[in-house]
Protein backbone atom coordinates (compact mmCIF):
# COMPACT_ATOMS: atom_id res chain seq x y z
CA UNK A 1 0.00 0.00 0.00
CA UNK A 2 1.09 3.86 -0.48
CA UNK A 3 2.37 5.48 2.54
CA UNK A 4 -0.73 6.62 4.69
CA UNK A 5 -3.33 4.53 2.25
CA UNK A 6 -5.22 1.33 3.28
CA UNK A 7 -4.54 -1.42 1.50
CA UNK A 8 -7.36 -2.36 -0.42
CA UNK A 9 -8.85 -5.57 0.48
CA UNK A 10 -7.73 -8.28 -2.01
CA UNK A 11 -9.67 -12.30 -2.10
CA UNK A 12 -6.76 -14.53 -2.08
CA UNK A 13 -6.55 -16.82 -5.05
CA UNK A 14 -9.54 -19.33 -5.45
CA UNK A 15 -11.13 -21.30 -7.94
CA UNK A 16 -12.95 -20.14 -10.96
CA UNK A 17 -17.05 -20.28 -10.32
CA UNK A 18 -17.03 -22.58 -13.21
CA UNK A 19 -14.69 -24.74 -11.18
CA UNK A 20 -16.77 -24.16 -7.96
CA UNK A 21 -19.81 -25.50 -10.00
CA UNK A 22 -18.15 -28.45 -11.43
CA UNK A 23 -16.06 -29.21 -7.67
CA UNK A 24 -19.51 -29.33 -5.95
CA UNK A 25 -21.08 -30.59 -8.96
CA UNK A 26 -23.98 -27.80 -9.03
CA UNK A 27 -26.71 -27.60 -11.63
CA UNK A 28 -29.17 -24.63 -11.92
CA UNK A 29 -32.71 -25.70 -11.15
CA UNK A 30 -35.10 -24.91 -13.68
CA UNK A 31 -37.75 -25.23 -11.32
CA UNK A 32 -36.54 -22.49 -9.12
CA UNK A 33 -35.17 -20.20 -12.11
CA UNK A 34 -31.53 -20.24 -11.69
CA UNK A 35 -29.38 -18.97 -13.71
CA UNK A 36 -25.82 -18.95 -13.09
CA UNK A 37 -23.21 -15.34 -14.24
CA UNK A 38 -20.02 -16.65 -14.47
CA UNK A 39 -17.89 -13.48 -16.19
CA UNK A 40 -16.78 -11.65 -13.11
CA UNK A 41 -16.33 -8.10 -15.75
CA UNK A 42 -20.21 -8.38 -15.46
CA UNK A 43 -20.37 -9.41 -11.88
CA UNK A 44 -18.33 -5.94 -11.12
CA UNK A 45 -20.29 -4.17 -13.09
CA UNK A 46 -23.48 -4.96 -11.52
CA UNK A 47 -21.69 -4.05 -8.04
CA UNK A 48 -20.82 -0.46 -9.27
CA UNK A 49 -24.17 0.58 -10.10
CA UNK A 50 -25.23 -0.29 -6.15
CA UNK A 51 -22.67 2.69 -5.42
CA UNK A 52 -19.37 3.31 -3.02
CA UNK A 53 -19.59 0.08 -1.09
CA UNK A 54 -16.19 0.78 0.66
CA UNK A 55 -17.24 -0.24 4.77
CA UNK A 56 -20.64 -0.36 3.61
CA UNK A 57 -22.73 -2.81 5.07
CA UNK A 58 -24.45 -5.06 2.05
CA UNK A 59 -27.09 -8.23 1.93
CA UNK A 60 -26.32 -9.97 -0.57
CA UNK A 61 -29.68 -12.76 -1.95
CA UNK A 62 -29.54 -15.26 -3.53
CA UNK A 63 -25.92 -15.41 -4.15
CA UNK A 64 -25.62 -18.92 -5.68
CA UNK A 65 -22.37 -19.86 -6.55
CA UNK A 66 -20.73 -16.95 -5.43
CA UNK A 67 -20.31 -14.67 -8.70
CA UNK A 68 -21.34 -11.54 -7.75
CA UNK A 69 -20.33 -12.22 -4.11
CA UNK A 70 -16.63 -11.98 -4.87
CA UNK A 71 -17.25 -8.45 -6.78
CA UNK A 72 -19.12 -7.14 -3.58
CA UNK A 73 -15.90 -8.78 -1.26
CA UNK A 74 -13.45 -6.83 -3.95
CA UNK A 75 -15.51 -3.40 -3.46
CA UNK A 76 -14.09 -3.26 -0.12
CA UNK A 77 -17.09 -3.86 2.04
CA UNK A 78 -17.28 -3.68 6.14
CA UNK A 79 -20.10 -6.92 6.40
CA UNK A 80 -21.83 -9.27 3.56
CA UNK A 81 -24.58 -10.59 4.64
CA UNK A 82 -25.44 -13.28 2.39
CA UNK A 83 -29.10 -15.40 2.17
CA UNK A 84 -28.91 -18.11 0.33
CA UNK A 85 -32.40 -20.77 -0.04
CA UNK A 86 -30.45 -23.82 -1.79
CA UNK A 87 -28.25 -25.69 0.39
CA UNK A 88 -26.46 -26.93 -2.38
CA UNK A 89 -24.59 -23.55 -2.80
CA UNK A 90 -23.42 -23.24 0.85
CA UNK A 91 -20.45 -24.89 0.85
CA UNK A 92 -19.00 -22.83 -1.86
CA UNK A 93 -20.30 -19.76 -0.15
CA UNK A 94 -17.96 -21.01 3.21
CA UNK A 95 -15.45 -21.38 0.78
CA UNK A 96 -15.24 -17.21 0.37
CA UNK A 97 -15.99 -16.80 3.53
CA UNK A 98 -12.98 -18.36 4.82
CA UNK A 99 -10.75 -16.25 2.38
CA UNK A 100 -12.64 -13.28 4.27
CA UNK A 101 -12.26 -14.36 7.72
CA UNK A 102 -14.61 -11.97 9.75
CA UNK A 103 -16.80 -10.08 6.87
CA UNK A 104 -19.04 -13.12 5.71
CA UNK A 105 -22.27 -13.90 7.10
CA UNK A 106 -24.08 -16.79 5.64
CA UNK A 107 -27.75 -17.81 6.28
CA UNK A 108 -29.39 -20.44 4.66
CA UNK A 109 -33.06 -19.03 4.91
CA UNK A 110 -35.65 -17.52 2.61
CA UNK A 111 -35.37 -14.05 1.99
CA UNK A 112 -39.25 -13.89 1.85
CA UNK A 113 -39.06 -14.94 5.38
CA UNK A 114 -35.95 -13.83 6.76
CA UNK A 115 -36.04 -10.88 9.04
CA UNK A 116 -34.13 -7.76 7.59
CA UNK A 117 -34.57 -5.60 10.08
CA UNK A 118 -32.40 -7.34 12.46
CA UNK A 119 -29.58 -8.62 10.31
CA UNK A 120 -27.51 -5.11 10.54
CA UNK A 121 -26.42 -3.16 13.89
CA UNK A 122 -28.16 -0.41 15.18
CA UNK A 123 -26.01 2.63 14.93
CA UNK A 124 -26.25 2.18 10.66
CA UNK A 125 -30.03 3.50 11.19
CA UNK A 126 -30.79 6.76 9.43
CA UNK A 127 -33.67 9.19 9.73
CA UNK A 128 -35.94 8.99 6.47
CA UNK A 129 -35.00 12.08 5.16
CA UNK A 130 -31.79 11.98 5.84
CA UNK A 131 -29.01 10.56 2.98
CA UNK A 132 -29.62 6.76 2.47
CA UNK A 133 -27.80 4.22 5.46
CA UNK A 134 -24.34 2.59 4.83
CA UNK A 135 -26.62 -0.35 4.04
CA UNK A 136 -27.21 -1.88 0.41
CA UNK A 137 -29.59 -4.74 -0.91
CA UNK A 138 -27.98 -6.36 -4.04
CA UNK A 139 -29.21 -9.91 -5.73
CA UNK A 140 -29.16 -11.69 -8.97
CA UNK A 141 -32.76 -12.64 -8.20
CA UNK A 142 -34.45 -16.06 -9.79
CA UNK A 143 -37.03 -14.68 -12.14
CA UNK A 144 -39.77 -16.91 -10.06
CA UNK A 145 -39.15 -15.01 -7.20
CA UNK A 146 -38.11 -11.39 -8.45
CA UNK A 147 -41.95 -9.51 -8.83
CA UNK A 148 -43.44 -11.08 -5.44
CA UNK A 149 -40.30 -9.68 -3.71
CA UNK A 150 -40.02 -6.54 -5.09
CA UNK A 151 -43.68 -5.70 -4.42
CA UNK A 152 -42.88 -6.78 -0.67
CA UNK A 153 -40.23 -4.57 -0.72
CA UNK A 154 -41.97 -1.70 -2.05
CA UNK A 155 -44.88 -2.42 0.27
CA UNK A 156 -41.53 -1.98 3.27
CA UNK A 157 -40.80 0.90 1.52
CA UNK A 158 -43.71 2.44 1.99
CA UNK A 159 -44.66 1.48 5.84
CA UNK A 160 -40.86 2.18 6.45
CA UNK A 161 -39.71 -1.16 7.92
CA UNK A 162 -38.37 -4.57 7.11
CA UNK A 163 -34.60 -3.31 5.46
CA UNK A 164 -35.74 0.25 5.45
CA UNK A 165 -36.43 0.35 9.39
CA UNK A 166 -32.89 1.88 8.70
CA UNK A 167 -33.54 4.32 6.52
CA UNK A 168 -33.82 4.65 2.81
CA UNK A 169 -31.85 1.42 1.86
CA UNK A 170 -30.82 1.36 -1.41
CA UNK A 171 -31.23 -1.47 -3.95
CA UNK A 172 -29.31 -3.01 -7.02
CA UNK A 173 -31.57 -5.99 -8.41
CA UNK A 174 -31.92 -8.27 -11.54
CA UNK A 175 -35.25 -9.18 -13.46
CA UNK A 176 -35.94 -10.04 -16.90
CA UNK A 177 -35.90 -7.38 -18.96
CA UNK A 178 -39.53 -7.09 -19.69
CA UNK A 179 -39.97 -6.93 -15.95
CA UNK A 180 -37.27 -4.36 -15.91
CA UNK A 181 -39.25 -2.22 -18.82
CA UNK A 182 -42.29 -2.04 -16.41
CA UNK A 183 -40.44 -0.94 -13.69
CA UNK A 184 -39.30 2.00 -15.25
CA UNK A 185 -41.85 2.79 -17.86
CA UNK A 186 -43.22 6.39 -18.50
CA UNK A 187 -47.15 7.49 -18.89
CA UNK A 188 -47.93 6.10 -22.61
CA UNK A 189 -45.05 3.55 -22.99
CA UNK A 190 -46.53 0.03 -24.13
CA UNK A 191 -44.87 -1.63 -20.72
CA UNK A 192 -46.53 0.97 -17.73
CA UNK A 193 -48.19 -1.51 -15.99
CA UNK A 194 -49.19 -1.91 -11.94
CA UNK A 195 -45.41 -1.96 -11.42
CA UNK A 196 -44.44 1.12 -12.98
CA UNK A 197 -46.65 2.99 -10.52
CA UNK A 198 -46.29 1.20 -7.41
CA UNK A 199 -42.63 1.39 -7.82
CA UNK A 200 -42.12 5.10 -9.35
CA UNK A 201 -44.59 6.01 -6.90
CA UNK A 202 -41.97 5.13 -3.53
CA UNK A 203 -38.83 5.26 -5.64
CA UNK A 204 -36.04 6.95 -7.88
CA UNK A 205 -35.36 3.87 -10.18
CA UNK A 206 -33.01 2.99 -12.58
CA UNK A 207 -32.81 0.78 -15.73
CA UNK A 208 -28.89 0.37 -15.48
CA UNK A 209 -28.12 -1.47 -18.43
CA UNK A 210 -29.32 -5.37 -19.77
CA UNK A 211 -27.06 -8.45 -20.05
CA UNK A 212 -27.87 -10.59 -22.68
CA UNK A 213 -29.30 -14.15 -21.55
CA UNK A 214 -26.15 -15.41 -23.53
CA UNK A 215 -24.14 -14.69 -20.39
CA UNK A 216 -25.55 -17.05 -17.89
CA UNK A 217 -25.61 -20.55 -17.23
CA UNK A 218 -27.80 -22.01 -18.18
CA UNK A 219 -28.85 -19.39 -20.67
CA UNK A 220 -32.43 -18.11 -20.24
CA UNK A 221 -34.78 -17.55 -22.88
CA UNK A 222 -34.64 -13.26 -22.03
CA UNK A 223 -32.23 -10.75 -21.56
CA UNK A 224 -31.59 -9.60 -18.21
CA UNK A 225 -31.92 -6.32 -16.52
CA UNK A 226 -30.20 -4.42 -13.79
CA UNK A 227 -32.20 -2.03 -11.90
CA UNK A 228 -31.28 0.36 -9.02
CA UNK A 229 -33.76 1.38 -6.27
CA UNK A 230 -33.40 4.61 -3.80
CA UNK A 231 -36.29 5.34 -2.02
CA UNK A 232 -38.03 8.79 -2.30
CA UNK A 233 -38.17 10.93 0.91
CA UNK A 234 -41.83 11.85 0.12
CA UNK A 235 -43.75 9.09 -2.08
CA UNK A 236 -45.74 10.44 -4.59
CA UNK A 237 -48.99 9.32 -3.25
CA UNK A 238 -49.52 9.26 -0.15
CA UNK A 239 -51.88 7.14 0.93
CA UNK A 240 -51.37 3.55 2.74
CA UNK A 241 -49.99 1.09 0.05
CA UNK A 242 -52.91 -1.13 0.21
CA UNK A 243 -55.16 1.56 -0.75
CA UNK A 244 -52.74 2.55 -3.16
CA UNK A 245 -52.20 -1.07 -4.54
CA UNK A 246 -55.93 -1.24 -4.59
CA UNK A 247 -56.97 2.01 -7.01
CA UNK A 248 -54.21 0.99 -9.25
CA UNK A 249 -54.67 -3.25 -9.78
CA UNK A 250 -58.41 -2.28 -10.22
CA UNK A 251 -57.27 0.59 -13.21
CA UNK A 252 -55.14 -1.84 -14.82
CA UNK A 253 -57.50 -4.75 -14.40
CA UNK A 254 -58.72 -3.79 -17.97
CA UNK A 255 -55.53 -3.09 -20.03
CA UNK A 256 -57.19 -2.23 -23.37
CA UNK A 257 -60.36 -0.74 -22.48
CA UNK A 258 -61.09 2.89 -21.06
CA UNK A 259 -59.82 3.62 -17.17
CA UNK A 260 -63.65 4.02 -16.36
CA UNK A 261 -63.54 0.48 -16.96
CA UNK A 262 -61.24 -0.44 -14.51
CA UNK A 263 -61.98 2.33 -11.76
CA UNK A 264 -65.70 1.04 -12.13
CA UNK A 265 -64.37 -2.45 -10.60
CA UNK A 266 -63.94 -0.44 -6.94
CA UNK A 267 -67.77 0.08 -6.36
CA UNK A 268 -70.62 -2.35 -5.93
CA UNK A 269 -73.17 -2.68 -8.55
CA UNK A 270 -75.64 -0.64 -6.92
CA UNK A 271 -74.64 2.50 -7.80
CA UNK A 272 -71.59 2.07 -9.71
CA UNK A 273 -71.74 4.32 -12.59
CA UNK A 274 -72.64 7.00 -10.36
CA UNK A 275 -69.96 6.39 -7.94
CA UNK A 276 -67.25 5.65 -10.82
CA UNK A 277 -68.23 9.24 -12.19
CA UNK A 278 -67.89 10.71 -8.78
CA UNK A 279 -64.99 9.78 -8.58
CA UNK A 280 -63.22 10.86 -12.33
CA UNK A 281 -64.97 14.08 -12.26
CA UNK A 282 -63.48 15.07 -8.37
CA UNK A 283 -60.08 13.54 -9.64
CA UNK A 284 -60.05 15.55 -12.72
CA UNK A 285 -59.36 12.48 -14.97
CA UNK A 286 -60.69 11.65 -18.52
CA UNK A 287 -62.93 8.22 -18.68
CA UNK A 288 -61.24 7.98 -22.12
CA UNK A 289 -57.68 7.78 -21.44
CA UNK A 290 -56.02 3.80 -21.53
CA UNK A 291 -54.72 2.77 -18.18
CA UNK A 292 -51.06 3.04 -19.56
CA UNK A 293 -51.88 6.78 -20.48
CA UNK A 294 -52.35 7.91 -17.00
CA UNK A 295 -50.09 10.33 -15.25
CA UNK A 296 -48.25 9.67 -11.93
CA UNK A 297 -50.44 12.97 -10.71
CA UNK A 298 -53.81 11.51 -12.14
CA UNK A 299 -53.00 8.86 -9.87
CA UNK A 300 -52.22 10.60 -7.03
CA UNK A 301 -56.09 12.78 -7.70
CA UNK A 302 -57.57 9.17 -8.09
CA UNK A 303 -56.10 7.50 -4.81
CA UNK A 304 -56.88 10.81 -2.90
CA UNK A 305 -60.32 10.74 -4.04
CA UNK A 306 -60.94 7.10 -3.21
CA UNK A 307 -59.60 7.37 -0.32
CA UNK A 308 -62.06 10.59 0.78
CA UNK A 309 -64.88 8.13 -0.85
CA UNK A 310 -64.11 5.50 1.83
CA UNK A 311 -63.98 7.80 4.97
CA UNK A 312 -67.09 8.64 4.22
CA UNK A 313 -67.94 5.13 3.72
CA UNK A 314 -65.87 2.54 5.72
CA UNK A 315 -67.35 -0.35 3.47
CA UNK A 316 -66.18 1.10 0.17
CA UNK A 317 -62.09 -0.28 0.61
CA UNK A 318 -63.04 -3.82 1.44
CA UNK A 319 -65.54 -4.59 -1.21
CA UNK A 320 -64.30 -7.10 -3.40
CA UNK A 321 -65.26 -7.29 -7.33
CA UNK A 322 -63.92 -10.34 -7.82
CA UNK A 323 -65.91 -11.98 -4.67
CA UNK A 324 -68.85 -10.27 -6.41
CA UNK A 325 -68.32 -11.62 -9.60
CA UNK A 326 -68.26 -15.39 -7.58
CA UNK A 327 -71.56 -15.08 -5.70
CA UNK A 328 -73.23 -13.76 -9.25
CA UNK A 329 -72.00 -16.87 -10.89
CA UNK A 330 -72.80 -19.41 -7.65
CA UNK A 331 -76.68 -17.20 -7.73
CA UNK A 332 -77.35 -18.12 -11.55
CA UNK A 333 -75.67 -21.68 -10.93
CA UNK A 334 -78.88 -22.34 -8.61
CA UNK A 335 -81.14 -20.92 -10.41
CA UNK A 336 -82.46 -23.91 -12.22
CA UNK A 337 -81.82 -23.21 -15.94
CA UNK A 338 -82.33 -25.26 -18.85
CA UNK A 339 -79.13 -23.70 -20.73
CA UNK A 340 -75.58 -23.35 -19.18
CA UNK A 341 -75.37 -19.46 -18.26
CA UNK A 342 -72.35 -18.19 -20.53
CA UNK A 343 -69.55 -17.11 -18.63
CA UNK A 344 -69.38 -12.82 -18.86
CA UNK A 345 -66.74 -10.66 -20.37
CA UNK A 346 -65.64 -9.58 -17.30
CA UNK A 347 -64.84 -13.18 -16.01
CA UNK A 348 -63.40 -14.39 -18.54
CA UNK A 349 -60.98 -11.14 -18.84
CA UNK A 350 -60.39 -11.94 -15.12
Amino acid sequence: AAPGKVAAFRLPPLPTIGEIIKLYRLKAQRQLSQNFLLDLRLTDKIVKQAGELKNAHVCEVGPGPGGITRSILSAGVEQLLLIEKDARFIPGLQMLSEAAPGKVRIVHGDILTYKVEKAFPKHLKKDWEDEPPDIHIIGNLPFSVSTPLIIKWLENVSKKDGPFSYGRTQMTLTFQKEVGERLTANPGGKQRSRLSIMAQHLCSVENCFVIPGEAFVPKPEVDVAVVHFTPLVQPKIQQPFELVEKVVRSVFQFRRKYCFRGLETLFPESGRLKRTEQLMMTANVDPTLRPFQLSMSQFRNLCNTYRKMCDEDPSLFVFNYREELKQKKKTRNLLKSTSQPEQTEEEDQL
